[in-house]
């Protein structure tokens, strides 16, 4: 048995891109997307016919509305070839509007409905901004589920499970980066920066009784992978599920409820005050909740530009 089979038995496998051809060939649970992987597939000559179909059928419609559709058509083909959910992303320049963030989950839903698809199979990601997080806590009780992506430290985490998130996406290779850059040590194993806030978060959780779904994001390399073995999922990009398809070597279970309930962890207040301060204290995470959001803005921009140019 492979590693990827291995890894399905303690963990949710979900595949990290827009390229739907990839995802059937890996047979993953679920598939999440972001504005920078849209980009990517609508590039490549088998995924244009969706983003002229876009364009064609909204010729009236603001080019944020065509990415809207674009994005509800990559998620209904997905949806095809994968039997749970998918993750569609707002437009990260709404990341501090809380307002706005949850009329485009809500028109985001509406889409999906109209185009047959059910919510429950639906998860709508916006940043672990304090405003991003409130939106995700009204869409919840509106039965439209989240994934709270750009999550980079444990408050993120908290206020998130306290909002009622369905699930998070902590980023592992991201939070390495920073480390690496920072210090010039390139970490391996359980000593990963990115692994060990994943595992505090999980633990966390665990402890504290919390229902939010904790997937492991982000990943540089297979072994920040194979050391959160049983995190409940984990969203991986194509070229290292082909890595772990390739090797039969043992995968062992890291994570578990057990170990995280035994954990020595102490309960956090989250307030926004808090959030605000903890934030402003995590050089880390401040600085890649920021980058992550420009660049996520820069890449809906070069997206709108290749629309614009179409009409």
């Amino acid at each position: 048995m492979n590693q990827l089979e291995q890894l399905k038995q303690y963990t949710t496998v979900v595949a990290d891109t827009g390229d739907f051809q990839a995802i059937q060939q890996y047979t993953p649970r679920d598939a999440t997307t972001n504005p920078s992987l849209i980009l990517k597939a609508v590039q490549k000559d088998e995924y244009k016919p969706l983003l002229e179909k876009a364009v064609r059928d909204n010729l009236d419609a603001s080019t944020g509305e065509v990415i809207d559709h674009l994005l509800v058509a990559f998620g209904k083909q997905i949806l095809r070839v994968i039997p749970g959910r998918v993750s569609t992303e707002i437009d990260a320049a709404l990341s501090f509007n809380t307002t706005a963030s949850v009329a485009k989950g809500r028109e985001l839903i509406k889409l999906y409905e109209k185009n047959g698809i059910e919510r429950e199979r639906v998860l709508i990601k916006m940043a672990s901004t304090w405003e991003g997080i409130r939106a995700a806590e009204i869409l919840e009780k509106e039965g439209i589920h989240t994934n709270m992506t750009l999550l980079f430290s444990l408050p993120q985490a908290i206020a998130c499970a306290e909002a009622g998130a369905k699930l998070i996406s902590p980023f592992v290779g991201r939070i390495y980066d920073w480390y690496k850059k920072n210090t010039g040590i390139e970490y391996e194993g359980a000593e990963d920066p990115g692994v060990q806030s994943v595992k505090r978060i999980y633990n966390y959780y665990r402890k504290f009784g919390y229902s939010t779904e904790v997937m492991g994001a982000s990943f540089r390399n297979v072994g920040q992978i194979l050391e959160l073995a049983g995190c409940d999922l984990l969203t991986i990009s194509p070229d290292l599920l082909q890595k772990l398809a390739d090797t039969n070597a043992p995968v062992e279970r890291k994570l578990s409820s057990d170990s995280g309930k035994s954990a020595a962890i102490g309960k956090i207040a989250v307030d926004e005050a808090t959030f605000r301060f903890m934030m402003n204290e995590d050089a880390m995470a401040t600085e890649k909740t920021a980058e992550g959001i420009r660049a996520f803005v820069a890449d809906t921009g070069k997206l709108k530009q290749i629309i614009s140019g179409m009409r």
